[in-house]
């Protein structure tokens, strides 16, 4: 019962699975969530027990708040308590606006910003001696980006989100911030019908001199789940190498 557990959902593949894999090196026990890649979660659970952690895999679509009370309840179960909460599972139509539809809207919404606020009202229940929440948002939230329109507002409103749970949560030691990454070439990316113009975009344009890579988001979020991010609190760490301060 000792033993700290971190929650990463959709970590079967890409940066959730990655965000999972470090979390175990720093001597975390891992619940991977996933909703469709059975395979790859279980990939993401091998990996994880061999560098001797306990890990707990559990099939939830945290689009829908009773899948979420499941997971949780399935948690309290397994481990008795829940140390760190990474809320990473997204998705998304990517169209132009006048083409979306009221179910792509709601898809969206509920899998990327629902899924936020009642996986962080779960999580604080079995955050007994405090925690970590951080939530993965993206430079959609705040410029424009061609066919986004759904992801972008949704991770709006989960960075929105952040400072809210971060004041309310305060009182429980349960610490809420949120990293924002570049454009980063995962099979997330593949999705983008304009893939190749955001991948030359973030190579010629990123003052770093390099486009961002999982292993940058992952640190900052390793970062804000340490001791030494204490007094960050409701944050959104942009991760994108300076991009995002160009026109």
């Amino acid at each position: 019962m000792s033993q700290k557990v971190a929650l990463v959902t959709g970590s079967s593949r890409g940066l959730g699975r990655e965000i999972a894999i470090q979390l175990a090196e720093k001597g975390y026990d891992i619940v991977v969530n996933y909703a469709r890649s059975k395979k790859g979660a279980l990939e993401t659970a091998e990996q994880v027990e061999k560098l001797g952690r306990k890990v707990f895999v559990v099939r939830a679509n945290v689009g829908d708040v009773d899948k979420i009370k499941s997971m949780f309840e399935q948690i309290k179960e397994e481990f008795g308590r829940l140390d760190v909460l990474v809320s990473n599972a997204a998705s998304g139509v990517l169209r132009p606006v006048m083409e979306l539809e009221e179910s792509h809207w709601d898809w969206t919404m509920n899998i990327n910003s629902k899924a936020l606020l009642f996986c962080a009202q779960e999580a604080a229940k079995l955050m007994d001696k405090g925690g970590r929440i951080v939530s993965i948002s993206s430079l959609g939230s705040i410029r424009y980006l061609d066919n986004y329109t759904t992801v972008g507002v949704s991770k709006a409103a989960v960075e929105a989100l952040t400072r809210y749970l971060a004041v309310e949560l305060a009182p429980r030691d349960i610490i809420v911030n949120a990293v924002s990454g570049g454009a980063i070439d995962t099979d997330a990316l593949k999705h983008f019908p304009n893939r190749e113009e955001l991948l030359e975009d973030a190579r010629s344009k990123t003052p770093a001199g390099r486009m961002v890579e999982i292993d940058d988001l992952v640190k900052s979020v390793m970062f804000l789940v340490s001791d030494d991010s204490s007094m960050i609190r409701g944050q959104t760490i942009i991760v994108d190498g300076g991009r995002s301060l160009l026109v």
